[in-house]
């Protein structure tokens, strides 16, 4: 935002209300997931003040505005103080999980996109069959579901960003397909920072795989119109839920999957469906799951919808911790996709265009990017990765090349889609990924 004005500020004079722009010491080395935050209560005072000793803060006249700096480096940052207004806010203790893993990353990036895409492809013709089996009022058989679930599973604990870039850039016929499919994948990635065991995640992937069953008993035009629906309508929309437990029931789907597809729509602080529960009363993996949808909801609506760009989704996320979502689980999110998730189309300060492919949690603001357009728009005859911070590292400060804005989807030139009709790369991936 033009004329945006900052002060330098002692943290113990900070107060809430006031939005923090910079600090003394990088973004990465503190627990704060995204550059810039309103101070919404002590905690976040306390938090500051343990990290830092002065912070750079926007001037009172520049809060009041609405929406994302587009010229900024971040491309997301959230203006609206009165985000949270008429909304109930619930602080929980620090999420503690038992027993969390330490999930590594065990093998290239190249080599698991190849194994990542014939997943996906099992997955949507599971998907596929289960939907029609639901339609006809056919016996279901959850074990298909809970096969592909643990393949994906063991992909995205491998190495999260392979099947996260493929999942935004895979074809699919039917839009609920692609929704369910893409909660899922959001929704690994997440319990995988979480550090949830591979049992956890198969019944947290497979509850997400499944909680959209219920909209195949819901009249056509409602579903297609979920986002624009009256009162009355939306009553009946929201009935989904219940009907999908009600139709999984019967399969012999366990416990632990049916409470994700119970509780996918429940809120933080009460304000979600069916059953209007929130804070501890929502199972963990619902929680996760909730986020997953929302966030995949924001970024990809339904045809006529506009998709906000991932980093601004991201943004708006976080301006929701302790209200519709936990603090704890939020943060997680974001540091697990980055500011810019993989699939998201960036402008670099040196005006070439292209899409995120992977992000390195200590660089948040530097993710690796595939390079589809030159500086003067022209297509590039083969496309190339730039890893950020591997690229600046021995950059001097005004040097560094970074993300100037992120751009809508469909932007002309950058196709998401990484191979034609033919299924086949449209670059070889040896000369995309060589690492």
């Amino acid at each position: 935002m033009v004329g945006v004005q900052q002060r330098k500020l002692a943290v113990h004079d900070l107060e809430v209300g006031m939005f923090v722009a910079d600090l003394d010491r990088p973004w990465h080395q503190t627990p704060f997931p995204v550059q810039g935050f309103y101070i919404r209560s002590q905690n976040d005072v306390r938090a500051l003040v343990s990290h830092c000793k002065w912070v750079m803060v926007d001037e009172p006249e520049t809060r009041g505005s609405v929406g994302v700096e587009s010229g900024s480096v971040l491309g997301f940052r959230a203006r609206s103080k009165s985000r949270a207004n008429g909304r109930k806010k619930l602080e929980l203790p620090p999420l503690s999980i038992r027993e969390p893993v330490n999930h590594q990353v065990v093998t290239t990036l190249k080599k698991e996109l190849r194994i990542s895409k014939k997943i996906l492809g099992d997955a949507e013709v599971a998907l596929d069959r289960m939907f029609d089996a639901v339609r006809s009022r056919g016996e279901l058989d959850g074990r298909l579901i809970a096969d592909v679930t643990k393949k994906m599973v063991k992909s995205v604990c491998r190495q999260p960003n392979a099947m996260l870039w493929l999942s935004r850039t895979w074809q699919y016929d039917d839009f609920v397909y692609r929704h369910a499919l893409n909660t899922s994948v959001w929704a690994l990635v997440l319990g995988r920072q979480l550090g949830l065991n591979e049992g956890l995640l198969n019944h947290l992937g497979t509850g997400c795989l499944l909680s959209q069953v219920g909209k195949t008993a819901l009249p056509v035009e409602i579903v297609e119109q979920e986002q624009r629906l009256s009162a009355e309508d939306y009553e009946i929309f929201r009935t989904y839920v219940q009907r999908g437990v009600e139709i999984l029931k019967p399969s012999g789907i366990s416990k632990a999957v049916l409470s994700v597809v119970q509780g996918h729509r429940e809120r933080h602080n009460s304000s979600g469906f069916p059953a209007g529960v929130g804070g501890e009363k929502i199972p963990l993996l619902a929680k996760v799951a909730g986020i997953a949808e929302f966030f995949e909801s924001l970024i990809a609506p339904r045809n006529g919808q506009e998709p906000m760009t991932p980093a601004k989704a991201v943004g708006f996320l976080y301006e929701m911790r302790d209200f519709e979502f936990q603090k704890d689980l939020v943060e997680a999110f974001i540091q697990a996709i980055g500011v810019y998730p993989a699939g998201t189309l960036v402008e670099l300060s040196d005006g070439c265009r292209g899409v995120v492919v992977s992000h390195s949690p200590e660089r948040r603001l530097w993710p690796s990017v595939m390079v589809m357009q030159a500086s003067d728009g022209s297509p590039l005859k083969s496309g190339k990765v730039v890893d950020l911070a591997r690229y600046n590292e021995s950059k001097a400060q005004g040097e560094a090349l970074a993300v100037r804005e992120c751009l809508p989807h469909g932007t002309d030139g950058l196709e998401l889609t990484g191979w034609g009709a033919t299924n086949e790369y449209r670059w070889p991936l040896g000369k995309l990924f060589n690492r």
